[in-house]
């Protein structure tokens, strides 16, 4: 009797490995399979927190900079709109004015070589997410110093655009205006994050085919910044109750580290949707046979082997082998310049 039972026991248990492979077989051609693999390749959780915490080590302590340089009027506003992107208030917006509110102190320590360390710094962010980019759409490595320059680009881009939304957020006043200033910035950050990947990409990838990642940073950013207004104060003044100053810190790098889980998942996604069949795959592509620039290298082959889970932690199989996707020998994770 216990012979038999251990009998059916692994019929069915061979029936249901064989169930689950076969829906594995067909989710594989969809859209969202497609997506997943994409993810797992890139290694999505390891560049989502490396990224997220060149995001918080680069970009603040430029904002800090920016703002000591800035008029006064301009500075208040930046910082009115950099605690309403993060959710700050109360006490924790006092001590967050203070980094901000002492422009003599921080341009007398900032000397020429701090200005440029910290620019070094915010350039070595893109070079991150750039990397990110490179490995959604399986392009070779290359163009070190032409990177630098797109990334000092992009930062630049980037700073324009916060002052013209902080202006545009000063000028209209009102539910109305928070509405429009909303619909505004959504609309100007689809076509920054449209910008953005042509850029990172080298300009090797069709602009109709970085249309989806594009669209979907600029909804996706709109929307989590309007979620994190509703969120992010409790979670704030919570760290903040607890750890003080310290946990503004931590409630910062998880703000930074659910816009990077975006980031990548949106440079996946052009990929993903170019590689099927639909209507807008078709249009992505434009006619031709890939999505690529005439003269652009051809792409890097795909994986040898199915993706796991463990590939998202950067903990696969065969990790001694290099990657055929990575840029990692060029620009390694540690890298500034």
């Amino acid at each position: 009797m216990m012979v038999r039972s251990r009998t059916r026991a692994g019929a069915m248990a061979i029936r249901a490995r064989g169930a689950v492979g076969r829906y594995v077989q067909q989710t594989e051609t969809t859209l969202t399979g497609r997506l997943w693999s994409r993810l797992l390749e890139m290694e999505f959780l390891d560049r989502a927190v490396a990224l997220a915490a060149k995001a918080f080590v680069a970009l603040l302590p430029l904002l800090v900079l920016i703002a000591a340089l800035s008029p006064d009027g301009f500075r208040h506003q930046l910082l009115d709109a950099v605690a309403y992107r993060f959710g700050i208030e109360g006490d924790a917006f006092d001590t967050v004015r203070q980094a901000f509110a002492r422009p003599d102190q921080t341009r007398k320590a900032s000397g020429v070589l701090s200005a440029l360390l910290t620019l070094a710094f915010a350039v070595s962010f893109t070079t991150a997410m750039q990397r990110v980019y490179l490995r959604a759409w399986r392009r070779p490595p290359g163009g070190s110093f032409r990177n630098k320059g797109r990334g000092a680009l992009w930062i630049a881009g980037v700073l324009t655009w916060l002052m013209i939304i902080t202006l545009v957020r000063d000028v209209l006043q009102g539910f109305t205006g928070s509405m429009l200033t909303w619909v505004f910035g959504m609309i100007g950050s689809i076509l920054l994050w449209w910008w953005t990947a042509r850029l990172m990409v080298r300009g090797e990838v069709h602009w109709r085919a970085l249309l989806p990642t594009a669209v979907t940073m600029g909804v996706g950013t709109a929307v989590y910044t309007l979620a994190a207004s509703v969120w992010m104060p409790d979670v704030v003044a919570s760290h903040f109750a607890q750890f003080g100053a310290f946990g503004i810190t931590q409630s910062l790098v998880a703000w930074f580290t659910g816009l990077a889980l975006l980031a990548v998942t949106a440079a996946a996604l052009g990929p993903a949707i170019a590689e099927g069949n639909s209507g807008l795959a078709r249009w992505m592509h434009a006619g031709h046979p890939t999505v690529l620039q005439d003269g652009a290298a051809p792409p890097l082959p795909a994986p040898t082997r199915p993706m796991r889970l463990s590939d998202a932690f950067a903990r696969g199989p065969d990790r001694e082998t290099p990657r055929p996707v990575s840029d990692d020998t060029e620009h390694p994770d540690l890298t500034l310049f």
